[in-house]
């Protein structure tokens, strides 16, 4: 691995035209389009700053990401290079790697390739060949093609250019003030009379530029997913003096509540096991014992905020929850919406309840039983 300091400046400054939309900020998977590529550069030791080129008519203040990596948001010029002009001046580091916000699947791979290869004399770009059959069009006035102008291009020797593209710094600014109308880094590189290498792109790194493009990524995003189910089982004794707490919600009107350790709320303890299933992690009984005095009448609730934080902290997220209460006694429909929306803070939920049909202890008025279906998702 590469022993030289990168600043990763990613070049989000153009209009998105196509899109009808400044295409590297609209939202992919829960991202913006640009953050993909941050939070991939950021995973990497050689990258010292992560630098974002923006707009020059856009709001800095509407931008955040979190990240221990140094971060620096600029704005851009009229043209691309302008845009890279300004974010080279931004930068620290004696190397950089330029990269298109529109380009979201580059992955670290590819940024170590491309550091690895360079050195301060030596430009290195990501290309692919091509694959398609190709034709040259010359196109008349109204811009239609005419068969008569259409010929042959040989695509043997011809490769298709990705970013990010990887450089020494400094040179690269005096090539890029060179040639301010370039179509890439590359090309102002190359006029400059400077040596340029290359590596294998990836067939994923395509750059979001139709609207066909972008259904395109959506789609891979939700194949890049695990998707788990997870079951939720409890059951309590119905008793006196005991308050009845359901989904973190008080029963005003029940003569009996739940006997347990903690609030005894089987609801939120069926759905906390069911998610905690879907993760692949032990029950409450585990995590929350009943021998251990500090959850004594615990808040249910609270209890389910740490077992989120628990999966959340592994990758995890929750996509939908459904449970089923069964109870004879008190008759629990109409806190159903209620009870759904204390629940639906963390997460998208339904609700039932269903009568024991004087069956067993539940249909008897002696306990109540529940259980607990949650989708858990994570990224690849």
């Amino acid at each position: 691995m590469s022993a030289k300091n990168f600043s990763f400046i990613i070049v989000a400054g153009g209009k998105g035209s196509r899109l009808g939309a400044k295409k590297q900020f609209m939202d992919l998977g829960g991202k913006v389009l640009w953050q993909w590529s941050a939070d991939e550069a950021a995973k990497l030791k050689e990258i010292s700053e992560i630098i974002l080129v923006i707009p020059k008519d856009f709001d800095a203040e509407k931008i955040s990401w979190n990240s221990s990596i140094p971060f620096k948001i600029v704005h851009g010029g009229d043209t691309r290079s302008e845009s890279v002009l300004n974010g080279l001046n931004a930068a620290e580091c004696d190397y950089v790697l330029i990269h298109d916000a529109a380009r979201p699947f580059a992955d670290k791979n590819l940024f170590s390739a491309l550091m690895n290869a360079a050195d301060e004399f030596t430009g290195v770009i990501p290309v692919l060949p091509v694959s398609d059959a190709l034709k040259k069009i010359d196109l008349s006035a109204d811009g239609h093609g005419d068969e008569k102008n259409i010929s042959i291009v040989d695509r043997d020797k011809l490769f298709i250019t990705q970013t990010p593209q990887s450089f020494p710094r400094k040179k690269l600014i005096e090539a890029v003030k060179k040639n301010l109308n370039a179509k890439d880094e590359a090309e102002s590189w190359l006029d400059s009379g400077h040596k340029l290498t290359s590596v294998e792109g990836q067939r994923l790194n395509f750059k979001i530029t139709w609207q066909e493009d972008m259904t395109i990524a959506k789609s891979l995003i939700n194949q890049q997913k695990i998707t788990r189910t997870g079951i939720g089982y409890d059951v309590h004794q119905l008793v006196p003096e005991r308050k009845l707490i359901l989904g973190g919600i008080l029963i005003k009107d029940s003569p009996l509540g739940l006997l347990g350790h903690s609030d005894a709320d089987l609801l939120t303890h069926a759905v906390m096991d069911a998610i905690l299933g879907a993760a692949g992690l032990e029950d409450i009984g585990n995590i929350f014992p009943a021998s251990d005095e500090k959850f004594k009448n615990a808040d249910s609730i609270k209890l389910l905020q740490e077992v989120l934080s628990l999966v959340n902290s592994q990758g995890w997220s929750v996509e939908f929850v459904d449970a089923v209460v069964e109870a004879q006694v008190p008759r629990l429909n109409k806190y159903r919406e209620e009870i759904k929306n204390n629940l639906a803070k963390f997460f998208e939920v339904n609700i039932k309840f269903k009568s024991a049909e004087n069956l067993d202890d539940a249909g008897r008025g002696l306990s109540m039983t529940c259980w607990a279906c949650a989708t858990l998702t994570k990224e690849i």
